[in-house]
């Protein structure tokens, strides 16, 4: 029953992941290009340094979810390492209800609410370049609810071992 809340979930996070990881190239041709017209011409670009940061922000953002599939979130977990599978399960499902869903539902609905404003005002920029910035507020609410998915598989995962009794 679990395995059909979860296995979806972690699909489409992995195919979600495999496909966010790529923005590192866009932000690697642009960081190149800025410091070549910068020292190579003397000619700074004025939209560099902030595609740099826009990319960046949507490459870390859009994989908060692939990354907590893979357990890479920095956690203190010294005494917890230690306990039985079903212990560990008792916490982090405790810490899952009580902190990391009621959190991330309250957040996930905020940037939702966000980005519908700046969509409506076709928010822009206020910068030289002044790109519109509606669609990375849209793109960063959608990693915050990937991330609430993969919070939502990572519960159900720790249902299932206490189900199934793993020690």
């Amino acid at each position: 029953m679990l395995d059909r809340i979860i296995r979806p979930i972690d699909t489409v996070q992995e195919w979600f992941g495999f496909i966010v990881a790529f923005l590192i190239w866009p932000m690697l041709f642009i960081t190149v290009y800025e410091v070549f017209m910068r020292y190579a011409f003397n000619s700074p670009t004025i939209w560099g340094f902030e595609a740099t940061t826009f990319t960046y922000g949507l490459h870390f953002v859009l994989g908060l979810g692939y990354t907590y599939l893979y357990d890479g979130h920095v956690r203190v977990s010294v005494f917890v390492n230690l306990l039985r599978p079903s212990k560990r399960a008792i916490i982090s499902l405790a810490c899952h209800l009580v902190i990391f869903l009621p959190v991330y539902i309250m957040l996930t609905y905020g940037l939702g609410d966000y980005a519908l404003t700046s969509i409506k005002d076709l928010e822009h920029s206020w910068t030289a370049w002044s790109p519109p910035i509606y669609p990375f507020k849209a793109l960063m609410a959608l990693g915050f609810f990937m991330l609430l998915l993969q919070g939502i598989s990572a519960t159900c995962k720790d249902i299932r071992t206490l189900v199934r009794g793993e020690e």
